[in-house]
């Protein structure tokens, strides 16, 4: 029955693709240079990849910008001070202004106060309804924390910064608490269920959940913090980002708005993009014998690019990226730091590989694909690498991404309610033809 339902769903379902041209329709909100369409304003972040000069846009090195600062700016003053960084980013994201040294200290102390989980919340919420993705785990806990909040409808902007804080503090709790579940109830394996440290920062927290012996090395914590600092926030443009902007333009509430993000970054497409690098790379090493050389390495992306081999998509996974042309500001970050983990770990001929794949695929991806367009190794194609060489689950690799962009979202929801005003409702044309209705007793 399912199989007729589907077949009748996909037939009258279907959009003929000249349509898109004939309508002008800026399919997926983009002009068709790849351009993103204009729907909205912020003051939150910046992706700076190109500059329009004389009316044509020329590629730049790429930047990101938090509230106008720079991005490596951001984490060269977190290296200098030794200190973790993430908590000063969602400061900066939230209140748009960098904090004192005092104001720090107060913000770091009440994150680690909301760390904890409410009363009964683990075994009501987590434990009782397992899930095997931790996404939708994660989803259904921002959900679940409505029931606990004493005035979740509120949307005024002292109780929703109080909501975006709580989340904020909770996001790690809820996604390795859901990762335990996950791993007890569908794998097999002994539940650990270890209560946050206020006293410690974010990352160091989430390192201390997921592991049984809650151990973990100084440079594991810098670079998971690191890692959560630079994916933090990233324009409005973003799908999950815009998903905030769009549910919060309704008056909904903040855990509704949240929970869309949450659902919007575990597609494949958006947050789940770093898997793909790893499962690429194990395909690579596998069928790939000598790591250093540039001729093998070189003749199987080729392969790959002609879709002869990996998954057949002809994508180089990690390479490229929407804006960035030049350089990925976040991904040179990431590398840089990857090294030393890589030594750390006894891994650098991994990271040997990944270094030439980043050198060969621009060249490689333009000579087969004819495009002429500039491509640069995005966050993902090291991303993955580095919550590999900590022994971090596949698994739990989006919902990493989602424990740093929350402070993103927050912010964004928070700039929606204070500027928007008005609900988002673009327009779709109808394309079908008026049909004469057919009385039940004469349809066949």
């Amino acid at each position: 029955m399912f199989d007729y339902f589907s077949r009748l769903a996909t037939l009258n379902d279907k959009i003929d693709p000249s349509f898109y041209q004939i309508y002008d329709v800026k399919r997926g909100l983009r002009y068709s240079d790849g351009r993103g369409v204009l729907v909205g304003l912020t003051r939150i972040g910046d992706v700076v990849g190109y500059e329009v000069r004389d009316g044509e846009k020329a590629a730049v090195p790429g930047r990101l910008l938090y509230r106008g600062y720079d991005i490596e700016d951001l984490v060269r003053d977190t290296e200098q001070r030794d200190e973790f960084g993430f908590e000063q980013a969602v400061f900066l994201l939230l209140f748009g202004e960098l904090p004192t040294a005092s104001q720090l200290a107060e913000f770091r102390a009440l994150l680690g106060t909301m760390r904890a989980l409410p009363e009964h919340f683990v075994n009501d919420m987590i434990m009782k309804a397992p899930s095997s993705d931790i996404m939708n785990k994660l989803a259904r806990s921002v959900l679940a924390c409505y029931s606990y909040d004493t005035d979740p409808e509120d949307t005024g902007v002292q109780n929703v910064l109080k909501q975006s804080l709580e989340l904020i503090a909770r996001f790690p709790t809820m996604a390795a608490y859901g990762f335990q579940a996950k791993r007890h109830y569908y794998d097999g394996k002994s539940l650990y269920i270890h209560n946050p440290d206020p006293a410690l920062s974010t990352a160091e927290n989430l390192l201390r959940l997921i592991r049984a012996d809650k151990a973990y090395t100084r440079l594991e914590a810098e670079l998971l913090d690191l890692s959560l600092i630079i994916h933090a926030e990233h324009g409005g443009g973003n799908n999950s980002s815009f998903a905030i902007h769009v549910v919060s333009s309704s008056d909904t509430d903040t855990y509704s708005a949240i929970s869309a993000a949450v659902g919007s970054l575990k597609g494949k497409r958006h947050g789940g993009a770093n898997i793909k690098v790893v499962e690429m790379m194990d395909d690579i090493k596998e069928n790939v014998r000598d790591w250093s050389s540039e001729r093998e390495v070189g003749g199987y992306l080729r392969k790959i690019v002609r879709k002869e081999a990996f998954d057949r998509s002809g994508l180089i996974y990690g390479q490229g990226h929407a804006v960035y042309t030049v350089s990925d500001p976040r991904a040179l970050l990431l590398r840089e730091k990857a090294k030393k983990l890589a030594e750390e770990k006894g891994m650098l001929d991994e990271y040997g590989l990944y270094r030439l794949i980043e050198r060969l695929a621009p060249e490689l991806v333009a000579e087969e694909k004819q495009t002429g367009k500039l491509i640069c190794a995005n966050v993902d194609f090291y991303s993955g690498f580095v919550y590999s060489m900590m022994d971090i689950p596949r698994e739990l690799f989006t919902p990493i991404f989602a424990i740093s962009r929350v402070a993103g979202w927050a912010a964004h929801r928070i700039e929606e309610l204070v500027s928007g005003g008005r609900i988002y409702r673009p327009a779709f044309k109808n394309v079908g033809s008026p049909r004469a209705f057919i009385p039940l007793e004469q349809r066949r």
